[in-house]
C-alpha cells in the first residue's frame, strides 16, 4: 500500500522534510518511489507538485494525518482536517464521579481526635475540659 508522507532531512534543530510517495512498511530513510515536494518546518512552507499528487491520489496512495492536514492548509487539497490521535502521557486513575485522585501526592494530614488510633494499655485516658 502506497502513502504520502514527510521524510526528515536537514541538519540537527533545523528540520526539513521532504514530500514523499513510499511504501507504508518501509523505513522512513528507506528510498522512497516519488519525491512529490518539501515541507519547511522553520518557515511552515509546503511546496508540492500538484499534478503528481492528484496522481497518486488517484492511483490510491493515502496520505498520512499530519500530510494531509498540511496538504489542506496550503491548498493541495479540498477537504475537511482530519483530528490528530496523539498518544497520551499517563493520567492519575481517575474516580466514577471524574476528580482526580491525589492522595499519592499530597502530604499526611493530621488525623482528627475521634480517629486516634487506641492508646496503649497502660495509660490513662485524660478528658481535657
Amino acid at each position: 500500500m502506497l502513502v504520502i508522507r514527510l521524510q526528515r532531512i536537514g541538519k540537527k534543530h533545523q528540520p526539513s522534510f521532504r514530500v514523499v510517495v513510499a511504501e507504508r512498511r518501509s523505513k522512513l530513510g528507506g528510498s522512497p518511489t516519488e519525491d512529490l515536494g518539501s515541507y519547511s518546518f522553520s518557515g511552515k512552507v509546503v511546496s508540492v507538485n500538484k499534478e503528481r499528487l492528484e496522481h497518486w491520489l488517484k492511483v490510491g496512495a493515502k496520505p498520512t494525518v499530519t500530510m494531509h492536514n498540511l496538504l489542506v492548509k496550503s491548498g493541495a487539497l479540498t477537504a475537511a482536517k482530519l483530528p490528530v490521535k496523539m498518544k497520551k502521557a499517563k493520567a492519575a486513575e481517575t474516580t466514577e464521579v471524574g476528580a482526580t485522585m491525589t492522595a499519592k501526592t499530597e502530604a499526611p494530614t493530621a488525623i482528627p481526635p475521634e480517629q486516634k488510633p487506641e492508646q496503649e494499655m497502660g495509660e490513662k485516658v485524660v478528658a481535657e475540659n
